[in-house]
Parts: C-alpha cells; structure tokens; sequence
C-alpha cells in the first residue's frame, strides 16, 4: 500500500485532535499529514507522531493534491468544503451530520455495512456516535435474527459536545459553580434529558438519529426507535440501555456466544463477578463492551423468546467517532489495519 497524503479538517477539536492520535496507532500509511482549521487557530502547533505540524486555514486551494480528507468540524463548515473536495477525486470521510441522510452518501459502521462504501461518489458520512455503538453492539444479533425494534436510552458523555463540554465539566468539579457555557444547566452532580433541539413528537434530534441512520445502514425503512437521550457528567464514552425485539427467536445463552466473537465487540457479562460496561472500563480504546444480556421482562407473550436487553458501553471520540471514520478510510484504500 503506497503512503497517502491525508488531511484533517477541524485539526484542533476534540474530534480531530483523537484522528491524529488512531492514525498513529493504527499506522495508517501517510507521506504527508495536513491540518486544517480557521483563521483564528491556523499558525497552532500540534504534535503528530513525534513532529510538531502547522494548522493552517482550511481553503479549496490547501486541499489540492489530498488522498484523503477526514472531516472533523460542524455542519455549516462540512458543507462549505467537502463536497466540492470529493468532486475533486478527494475520498472525503466525514464526522459531521451535514451528509449522513442524503441518498446519494453512504452512511457506513464498519461492523455493520462496510459494502455500501463501494457506491460512494467520493464523500462518506460517519454515523452519530450514539448510533455507531448501539448498530456495532447488535449488529451480529440482527445478522442472526433480524432487529426488528429497539427502545434505547443512552447516558451521554460530555466528550459528545466537543472540547467545551468537556472543559465545563472540570471547571464545575474544580469551582463548584455552574459554567453554562456549553450546557443549558449545570453539568456536574447533574443530568440533563435533553440533547439536541426538540420535534413535534417531543423527541430530540438526537433521539431521532438512532432510528434514521439505522434505517440506513440496516437498508430497512420498518425499524422501529423509541429513544431518550441523556447528558451525565462523564468525561468520555457512552453508554446505552437497549431492549430489543427481534423477527426469529434468539435467547440469551445464543446472543452471548454470537456477541463473544462479534467483530468490534467485547462481551463483558457475568453479573456474579461484577462484571458489566461501564465508561472507566472502555474509556480510550476501540471495542464497543456489551454485557447485562437478558430477557426483557415486559415483551408480550408473543414476542417474549424474540426479546432481549443488555447494556453497552464505547469511547464516544474514539469509536463513536475518529476511528470509525479511520477504518472507513481503511476499507476503501484496501489498509488492513
């Protein structure tokens, strides 16, 4: 595999600072690494790999000559760079929302739909963090009795809303006063059932995203969501409360050997020893834990052996969002990592 020339757009967020560091890692072929950011950060020194690196100001004209360019920024700044990056023979993988819905970018998890990147047009969207680590945990169980619906609620770390969240947290702990910089309420000692803005339906656009991008990537427009989403004063990873009905019978005994060798997974289940996810065991690493697999007590008679529940926990910058976008980047350079 010849080494690439790779670039990094929004360098210095939480998101592309952790990009730096799975490059390294996983050492992804580079001859040359670039980071770009806004007028305001271009000039910031930053550390890759042994060697201090330039941010500079993300411009069409910097991007020239790029194999790759992995998206770290907003919206607003995705839309204004990327797409026109890919027309340019650029493979463009990208962390924001801006692309995930449209029909003609493949919304991809490695795990669970790495195909769909064969119908790219140069531009590939990342999934929401909350949904690469719910799809990565069931993908294996659906492959073997198709996920039919899901009532999910997540416990969000502060990592989700980028550097800032994560400096209000720690200035809260350090002070004992509220920050309200990043969050509508405090954050610390305190959880917030709020993410995103609201629908009609009362649910938020985070709530949403669990059952829109699955759709997608499950190529199932019938998969049922019903989500809550909830902030809680974690530094990083995610964790998520899933009860699932399936279309086949699955039992627990089953999902737990089908989980012990899923990829991306690490089954974490033996109640009697204490052992469960949590964000300090998964913190920092890749794999998406899952454990606590039971009956869900509540499915009606029809659909009790078709049910399960279990619990799941994953490094929200890491998995749910830098690495994941590595290894789409890997699947389509052919890069065994």
């Amino acid at each position: 595999m010849k080494a690439l020339k790779v670039g990094i757009l929004g360098a210095t967020g939480a998101v592309g600072e952790q990009m730096r560091i799975v490059l390294a890692e996983r050492k992804f072929p580079i001859s040359e690494l670039r980071l770009f950011g806004s007028a305001r950060s271009a000039g910031t020194e930053v550390e890759f790999d042994g060697k201090m690196l330039k941010v500079v100001e993300a411009t069409p004209e910097a991007f020239e000559g790029l194999d790759l360019l992995l998206g770290a920024a907003d919206n607003d700044v995705a839309k204004k760079f990327l797409p026109d990056a890919a027309k340019k023979g650029i493979v463009v993988v990208d962390n924001s929302s801006a692309f995930r819905l449209d029909p003609e970018v493949p919304l991809v998890i490695p795990e669970v739909n790495p195909e769909d990147v064969k119908w790219s047009k140069g531009l590939i969207a990342n999934p929401n963090c909350a949904t690469i680590i719910a799809l990565t945990a069931v993908a294996a169980l659906h492959r073997k009795a198709r996920l039919r619906r899901m009532v999910a609620s997540t416990y969000q770390a502060v990592s989700g809303a980028g550097r800032g969240g994560m400096e209000d947290l720690e200035e809260e702990v350090k002070t004992g006063r509220p920050v309200l910089r990043t969050f509508p309420y405090p954050i610390a000692y305190n959880l917030i059932p709020q993410i995103g803005g609201f629908n009609d339906l009362g649910y938020t656009s985070e709530e949403m995203k669990l059952q829109n991008e699955g759709r997608k990537m499950l190529h199932d427009d019938t998969f049922l969501v019903s989500c809550t989403c909830v902030r809680v004063p974690i530094m990083r990873s995610h964790s998520e409360a899933l009860t699932l009905e399936f279309e086949k019978e699955i039992s627990p005994e089953e999902a737990r050997e089908i989980l012990q060798n899923a990829p991306g997974v690490k089954l974490w289940d033996d109640p009697a020893e204490k052992h469960y996810p949590m964000p300090m065991l998964t913190s920092d690493q890749d794999l998406v834990y899952v454990g606590r697999v039971r009956r869900d007590l509540a499915a009606t008679k029809e659909a009790y052996n078709r049910s399960l529940s279990l619990f799941c926990c994953a490094d929200q910058i890491r998995k749910g969002a830098a690495t994941n976008a590595i290894q789409i980047a890997e699947i389509v350079f052919g890069i065994n990592a």
